[in-house]
């Protein structure tokens, strides 16, 4: 097939470029600079962002393109300014995705575009799955709300199959959140953070990519998809099972109030959560690698 490919050079995007190339796709990275990437076999870089960029003349007979740009979320305090590159980075590429797929005579096929968790607010109390309503008032389920709706003009205007992934935490060595939350444990310092009893729904990055690929073979499945674990934990039990996995104690409580103070806002992502279940995924016999936190855990620091 012929991929298109925003947010190509980021966390989730090498790793999917990799596996695409593995299975002999053609890779097109939409990039802003083009001069400093360096082309091979299957992989082709498309100059997009920058005034007078037509990157839909490379781009005809695209299959599939993949929307995974945006300001990252978890590398800094939500200051103000960062609040707005997080948003506003996210609503220009994805409507510049929908400017693209308008100018190409032939459409793409699929759209595959990035998305959180977050859309559903949070809670301790319910279960969210794909059929859920939009419950957020905060700051991130209004970025995200407002970034599926662009990416649904697709599906809207031309027909195409949208899906949105709503990603929870990933779990990668090397990054995401996760070299984060076990630096603490790392210096013999980790312990419950806030109560301990909010969600933490989570998935492998090896599952991220696989079930993209999944999607793209299997024509059925569309919509928003939960890109979650089957079994989420609290972070309570995150905290214990990484202590388990790292052999380091888990003794050294965090307050709500501290975590606030050196993250501001950003801390809702670790202080309060919500438990969603990948319904979708599962309904469509998509077969997980891993299901419970401590294989998953295991399989990333101790292979």
């Amino acid at each position: 097939m012929k991929i298109a490919l925003t947010g190509g050079t980021g966390f989730i995007g090498q790793k999917l470029t990799d596996q695409l190339l593995q299975e002999n796709h053609q890779v097109y990275i939409l990039t802003r600079n083009k001069g400093k990437k360096q082309e091979k076999q299957g992989l082709h870089f498309v100059q997009w962002l920058n005034e007078g960029d037509e990157p839909e003349e490379m781009l005809e007979g695209i299959d599939v393109l993949i929307n995974l740009a945006g300001e990252s979320i978890n590398s800094g305090r939500w200051t103000e300014e960062r609040k707005r590159r997080i948003y506003h980075s996210r609503m220009h590429a994805t409507n510049e995705v929908i400017r693209l797929i308008d100018h190409l005579n032939e459409k793409p096929y699929t759209l595959i575009n990035a998305s959180a968790v977050g859309y559903y607010g949070t809670s301790e109390k319910r279960t969210f799955d794909e059929a859920s309503a939009y419950s957020g008032e905060d700051f991130l389920s209004t970025v995200v709300k407002n970034w599926e709706d662009i990416a649904k003009t697709a599906e809207k205007d031309w027909n195409i199959r949208t899906i949105c992934c709503r990603f929870g935490i990933i779990l990668d060595k090397n990054a995401g959140a996760l070299p984060k939350m076990a630096l603490p444990y790392k210096l013999f310092a980790g312990g419950r953070i806030g109560s301990g009893n909010q969600w933490l729904s989570w998935i492998h990055i090896n599952d991220v990519i696989s079930a993209i690929v999944y999607m793209i073979e299997h024509e059925s499945i569309e919509g928003p998809v939960n890109f979650t674990a089957p079994n989420p934990v609290t972070m309570n039990e995150f905290g214990h099972t990484l202590s388990t996995v790292l052999h380091k104690p888990h003794w050294l409580p965090v307050p709500s109030f501290a975590v606030k103070a050196i993250l501001g806002e950003m801390s809702k992502l670790v202080t309060e959560g919500q438990k969603v279940t990948p319904n979708k995924l599962l309904s469509h016999d998509y077969p997980f690698h891993f299901t419970h936190l401590k294989e998953a855990l295991e399989d990333i620091y101790q292979k």
